[in-house]
């Protein structure tokens, strides 16, 4: 019984937002495809499991003053990041039917959610007490998962912008991966070193908050802007 709560209360963080993020497209996406994408985003934390647990070794043996923040980058940020793009790049970008660039935004979203779900569980299913997971599934809601979900929303833009800029698509999706990275990093790096330290949570609470709204608005301006460029 227990176990069915936290897959619950795992799911729920990202299938609210999956449904906030699907009503906004005004030609909705086939079933079929958003729930593959999903669910295939849901697969790539095993990999993710695996790579990051390698990597933390890794630079935990360079021994040097900014291994856990190269680790929190690029072992951590940049591995979720860039396999989260390889299931929509493998899902959608390789289907020979898909034909609206603009679209690529939302599937990474929805791969970003995937992700972030079974994530969820993984966590919840660490929780002795119904209430505790019920508290952490509303904070990873608000947290979390909504990053995931912006982060690659902020590297589909530049994925669905590429089609139209083709000559430069290689450098658009290197820079919309950086940029996603680097949102991710930043938000690890303050709730995992800094928020930890007596004094701090308050502070990063508030900034990480703002941080994620001003993104949220980020991501909805790059949707319109898309819708733009796309009736031009």
């Amino acid at each position: 019984m227990f176990y069915l709560l936290y897959i619950i209360f795992g799911l729920a963080p990202s299938i609210i937002w999956l449904l906030f993020y699907l009503r906004k497209d005004v030609h909705p996406e086939p079933k079929r495809k958003v729930l593959k994408v999903f669910l295939f985003g849901a697969l790539a934390t095993f990999p993710a499991l695996f790579i990051e647990r390698g990597s933390q070794v890794f630079f935990q043996s360079l021994q040097i003053p900014f291994a856990k923040i190269l680790y929190i980058f690029l072992g951590v940020a940049l591995c979720e990041e860039t396999l989260k793009y390889l299931v929509v790049r493998q899902v959608i970008l390789a289907d020979p039917e898909f034909d609206e660039p603009v679209d690529s935004m939302l599937y990474m979203i929805i791969s970003a959610l995937g992700f972030a779900a079974l994530e969820n569980i993984f966590l919840l299913s660490k929780s002795s007490l119904i209430f505790e997971a019920f508290i952490i599934s509303v904070l990873r809601f608000l947290g979390a998962t909504f990053l995931h979900a912006l982060c690659s929303g902020v590297a589909g833009f530049f994925l669905a912008y590429s089609f139209f800029k083709t000559k430069n698509r290689g450098e658009l999706l290197i820079i919309g991966l950086g940029i996603s990275t680097c949102l991710h990093g930043f938000y690890n790096f303050s709730i995992i070193e800094i928020g930890a330290k007596e004094g701090f949570i308050v502070p990063i609470i508030i900034l990480t908050g703002l941080a994620l709204l001003g993104l949220a608005l980020l991501v909805s301006r790059g949707f319109k802007k898309l819708k733009e460029i796309a009736r031009e």
